[in-house]
């Protein structure tokens, strides 16, 4: 059978900071993807501050937020930010301990810059294989968008498949 390739743009709806769990997203906007029996799904997004990744989409602690700070140091929960956003904000935080500026570039604001560098960690794609035109993702595996910008930004995906199509 020959291989056949299909490619497709769509746009995430606008958010701020923040990890969101997109798979159910992904599989709405590719019903193309029942069409294949076997191949691979590759997402990109075309942006520079916001990244995506495959991750836990099961345990609430990941899902939910800083639900285990809130749990245990109230006074440091963060308005529902992941523990992924967490960490990464500790990797790359906007102002060192007293509030000093950390980075040159700052025209675009205090986040645009741990923006980059968080993106440039995760990456601006993830690949994921087709099976019998479902994504043969591991049982707790989930697709995440993670938004590093404050300000909500509409971002664009750019979807790629390549496989085998069904018979």
């Amino acid at each position: 059978m020959t291989g056949s390739w299909f490619q497709k743009q769509f746009t995430l709806p606008a958010r701020s900071r923040g990890s969101y769990l997109i798979t159910d997203d992904v599989v709405g906007a590719l019903p193309e993807l029942k069409n294949y029996k076997v191949g691979i799904l590759h997402l990109f997004v075309q942006h520079t501050s916001c990244a995506l990744s495959l991750n836990e989409n099961w345990d609430s602690d990941v899902r939910e937020g800083s639900s285990w700070i809130a749990r245990r140091e109230p006074e440091h929960a963060l308005n529902d930010e992941l523990d992924m956003s967490d960490a990464l904000d500790r990797i790359a935080p906007e102002a060192g301990p007293k509030g000093q500026e950390l980075y040159r570039h700052s025209a675009e604001g205090p986040d645009d810059m741990p923006a980059h560098i968080k993106s440039a960690l995760i990456g601006a794609s993830v690949t994921i294989p087709i099976k019998d035109g479902k994504l043969a993702t591991g049982t707790w595996q989930g697709i995440w968008y993670l938004e590093f910008r404050a300000s909500k930004h509409q971002r664009r995906v750019v979807a790629t498949i390549q496989g085998q199509p069904k018979a």
